[in-house]
């Protein structure tokens, strides 16, 4: 294949050259100059022109009206997966917003939002990153906790810390996920599992229906008691607290107790010794009540006519018992006496065989001998009858004893005792 071609000569013998004229020169200059102005404008133009970083600053068709006031805030959060600046900011799926900015701080992301002056938000509303579609774009939802808790209102350079933020699950992971369960992860050992669950319950329904409904049972129990499951808990998280706050002294009980259990770990012996005879007389006393448990049953019948009277007292028996240590000035007696004093008279008699001893003698008067008797003579030593002495006057009154019962006690007859007045 060959390529027709013209000479340059020929070429030029096509193309008649047109002289050049004054006139022509000069509309040159001029188209020249015209040119050169036009560049220095254009020039000048750009360099008056914004920064342009590029097509993600354009603000997108349709988007949200930021309002004459509009506020900036900003979010943290840990991943802004294809988050792009201008991208629509929402409240309950509405756009009231878009993103201004996304910056790295650390290990996270800063995303900048404006947001329309008239949408008011509590000061802990939370920041969600998710998509419009299965495909779609990603936006930031902003979300108001479901109860008010009287944090303010959500102002221009408020920050939403990380705390507050999330994002959706991403197809690419869930995909992700489920690749992994087909691809060696847990399908292919479900029916292994299968085969063994059916080893295991083979032939066991009835014992496993009742393990069933025992774990029924003991779950309703537990959740019936929760309440009281609670306290207990409390009660140990308090004791726990107390325990902590008194650690030494736990340390110190401790370390005492070491040489008491080194004593009970010698007298390991006796007190085995002790736990075996208790058990025998554990079995000792266990027969004997068997033994004696009818005759107790009928002491304890026989007892009871005596108990129910002393119950049928009732007070008469505490109110005998504080009148017999006053006998026989009781309080009735007292109360029957007028006066300050109480003339008391006593009478005494004597017991037949009693010996009543003389009164005294003054000095100087021979005394009657112990033979003698009051109303008869006594014979001295000359033979001669001695009438008796009167007897002297004594400051206490002595009781006269008539001469029948002298005569009585002197023979020994017994006699009735006379009366002492």
């Amino acid at each position: 294949m060959k390529l027709l071609t013209r000479p340059a000569d020929r070429a030029a013998e096509t193309v008649p050259r047109r002289p050049r004229t004054k006139r022509g020169a000069a509309r040159l200059a001029a188209g020249g100059l015209l040119a050169a102005g036009l560049a220095l404008a254009l020039g000048a133009v750009t360099l008056g022109v914004a920064r342009f970083d590029g097509i993600q600053e354009l603000p997108l068709p349709g988007g949200a009206d930021l309002g004459d006031h509009p506020y900036t805030v900003t979010a943290e959060l840990r991943d802004v997966l294809s988050l792009v600046p201008q991208a629509a900011v929402k409240v309950n799926d509405v756009a009231v917003g878009r993103v201004t900015g996304i910056a790295l701080d650390g290990w996270s992301a800063r995303v900048t939002m404006k947001i329309n002056g008239a949408v008011r938000l509590p000061a802990d509303a939370t920041a969600r990153i998710e998509q419009s579609s299965l495909l779609g774009e990603k936006y930031v939802q902003l979300v108001a906790p479901a109860r008010e808790t009287g944090a303010g209102r959500l102002a221009d350079g408020a920050v939403i810390p990380v705390s507050r933020t999330s994002r959706n699950t991403e197809v690419e992971e869930v995909f992700g996920a489920l690749s992994l369960l087909l691809n060696g992860g847990g399908v292919n050992q479900l029916k292994t599992i299968t085969r063994e669950l059916n080893s295991a319950l083979g032939g066991r329904e009835g014992e496993v229906r009742s393990v069933l409904k025992r774990v029924d049972t003991l779950v309703t129990d537990l959740d019936d008691h929760r309440g009281d499951i609670t306290d207990a808990l409390d009660a140990v998280n308090r004791l726990s607290a107390t325990l902590a706050q008194r650690e030494d002294d736990v340390a110190t009980v401790l370390t005492d107790l070491s040489p008491g259990l080194k004593t009970l770990d010698r007298q390991r012996g006796s007190l085995l010794t002790m736990l075996r005879s208790l058990d025998t007389l554990s079995e000792v006393a266990v027969a004997t009540i068997d033994a004696s448990k009818d005759d107790m049953i009928a002491d304890l019948r026989a007892l009871a006519p005596t108990l129910k009277a002393l119950a049928d007292a009732g007070t008469d028996l505490p109110d005998s018992l504080q009148v017999l240590l006053t006998y026989p000035f009781t309080d009735e007696v007292l109360r029957g006496v007028k006066g300050d004093y109480l003339n008391v008279y006593l009478e005494m008699t004597a017991a037949p065989g009693t010996r009543i001893i003389p009164p005294l003698v003054p000095q100087g008067t021979p005394s009657p001998t112990a033979s003698a008797r009051p109303g008869t003579t006594a014979r001295e030593g000359t033979g001669k009858e001695r009438r008796p002495a009167p007897a002297p006057s004594s400051p206490l009154p002595l009781p006269a004893v008539s001469t029948a019962a002298a005569t009585a006690a002197g023979s020994g007859a017994p006699t009735p005792g006379g009366e002492l007045g």
